[in-house]
């Protein structure tokens, strides 16, 4: 199977937001779930939109989100980009992710815009760029790299 062309014309998520939310909880029930803390806000072929809502859980001693809770949401962003492309494949993981943070992040709300660069047979290459929700200043920019299962030959 060829390189998947990432910047062809406009083409249909695999899933619905309502299908994607309904496969994140079931497998990540821990962040996705009905008032939990992740929320798909967009959802397009290769692309997403993933918020974060604040809890004073997230910060770190200064006030400021923790970089883990940031890594997170970089991640499930560019899951949820590999997914919108290739479908429920669960076993869909990430084999790198690289972070950079840009400056404090206020405790507010975060919004991860993602966007795949590349999604291949067996690994897609995607990015993340991290807003506080309402400001046009990102606070964290991520890329990551997801490996993608073989298919299964028999079909089943």
């Amino acid at each position: 199977m060829p390189t998947r062309a990432i910047d062809k014309p406009a083409r249909s998520p695999a899933l619905t937001i309502a299908e994607m939310t309904a496969f994140l909880e079931e497998v990540f029930p821990e962040v996705v779930k009905p008032g939990g803390i992740i929320e798909v806000a967009d959802l397009g072929y290769a692309t997403c939109s993933i918020r974060l809502r604040f809890t004073p859980d997230h910060l770190r001693p200064g006030g400021t989100i923790s970089g883990p809770t940031m890594m997170m949401l970089a991640d499930l962003s560019v899951y949820v980009a590999v997914l919108s492309v290739i479908g429920r494949v669960p076993l869909a993981v990430t084999s790198s992710l690289n972070i950079n943070f840009f400056r404090k992040s206020p405790p507010k709300n975060l919004i991860a815009e993602c966007k795949l660069l590349k999604i291949g047979r067996r690994l897609s290459v995607g990015e993340a760029l991290i807003l506080p929700q309402g400001e046009e200043a990102a606070v964290a920019h991520a890329t990551a790299t997801y490996a993608i299962p073989a298919a299964d030959p028999s079909g089943s």
